[in-house]
């Protein structure tokens, strides 16, 4: 069991107040949602909701990664990795019983707002950059990509439309208040 720290909410223009429920939910004490990054030795707990998605894991050594709590379960996960050339953001999953409830904003956000002194880059599904948008994120060129993010799509071909993926950026900075 993981026990959550702390809350981040998020507002239209991004992340704020650390709270103990998601606005909305204040009324409901039961339904506690909480956002934080997680200790190396919970990696294995973001391994196991990732299997599902491409058997993604962790690596202490590169990533850091941020979970969406509900109770003591991680319901969401964002993960950011370095590479010698720049931040490489991915790993964003929501399980299927807990999307559309705002967890995946809530992850992403928390990732932003605590990687924001560098630039970010990932590779996007295309049905999902406007929401990428929404916390900064604009497309760019694949040739734009830092080369060891760039290679991760080389099976691509260099053909990233036929994948369905948008290349995207996010410049260094906190959210606008």
């Amino acid at each position: 069991m993981i026990a959550p720290d702390h809350v981040t909410a998020t507002g239209k223009n991004g992340p704020h107040v650390t709270r103990d429920t998601v606005p909305g939910n204040e009324e409901r004490p039961d339904t506690k949602i909480r956002v934080r990054e997680l200790r190396a030795d919970e990696f294995p707990a973001a391994d196991k909701t990732w299997v599902e998605y491409h058997e993604t894991t962790g690596d202490p050594a590169t990533d850091r990664i941020f979970a969406v709590f509900s109770r003591d379960r991680i319901v969401s996960l964002a993960r950011c990795r370095r590479h010698p050339d720049g931040m490489d953001v991915d790993g964003i999953f929501t399980p299927v019983e807990y999307r559309r409830k705002g967890y995946s904003r809530l992850a992403v956000s928390a990732l932003v707002e605590a990687c924001h002194n560098d630039n970010l880059y990932m590779h996007a599904v295309r049905h999902l950059t406007g929401f990428y948008a929404t916390m900064g994120f604009v497309p760019i060129e694949e040739k734009e990509l830092p080369p060891t993010i760039r290679e991760r799509y080389l099976w691509a071909g260099g053909n990233l439309e036929g994948a369905e993926v948008q290349p995207m950026f996010r410049k260094a900075g906190l959210f606008p208040d």
